[in-house]
């Protein structure tokens, strides 16, 4: 599902008003939330992008990004990312390890590790799971791949420091709800309460 139906907004409402005056106020002021149309279809590339962001505003991700594919010789960005390229990786603000990150990706890619279609079709903790193991990938990039990749709708990605703050500013002094419970009540769309988070922040992740 790419955005909330009218009907499924008003289930969110009702849920956050069980928490959150503010919240139930600014999730109805901000209406049916959705995914952005994917820039790429293809996977190597989507998670090339993802571990550029990482730790960086959309802004500074952007313009690193735009550095990668300005300097790649190759087609795809991600046929360039070889060791032989590693300073010229460097050169666009990347850090070593996001350097190496994307070289290793491309070892991955060769040897079939980035199959779209079978990660597909796992459940959610085996994707997740599938994606850590790959060097430089951590429970934060799967989560946001699980989201804007394969459009996972519950996906809770608390490793985000936007989307924990500030869903933690509506439930703090809660009685009954915290981070993990308080969420639950949104489930199985979670991954829609955290676009609301992202929103509500205006500090969302470079889709």
């Amino acid at each position: 599902m790419r955005k909330l139906t009218p009907e499924l907004h008003d289930d969110f409402h009702r849920a956050a008003r069980r928490l959150s005056t503010p919240l139930a106020s600014a999730i109805r002021a901000i209406g049916p939330i959705g995914f952005q149309r994917r820039r790429t279809r293809d996977l190597g590339v989507h998670l090339s992008r993802v571990i550029v962001g990482q730790q960086l505003s959309t802004l500074a991700a952007r313009a690193i990004w735009a550095r990668v594919e300005a300097a790649a010789t190759t087609p795809r960005v991600l046929e360039f990312c070889t060791p032989d390229n590693l300073e010229a990786l460097r050169a666009c603000g990347l850090s070593g390890n996001k350097a190496r990150a994307l070289v290793e990706l491309r070892r991955s890619e060769e040897a079939g590790e980035l199959d779209a279609d079978r990660l597909r079709r796992l459940p959610p903790a085996e994707r997740r799971a599938a994606l850590t193991r790959l060097w430089g990938i951590g429970p934060w990039t799967a989560d946001m791949v699980s989201m804007f990749f394969f459009r996972e709708s519950d996906v809770w990605p608390l490793g985000d420091l936007a989307v924990r703050k500030t869903f933690e500013r509506f439930v703090d002094g809660h009685r009954r709800y915290d981070v993990h419970s308080g969420a639950a009540l949104f489930a199985p769309y979670r991954s829609f309460l955290a676009l609301y988070m992202w929103r509500i922040a205006n500090d969302g992740p470079d889709e």
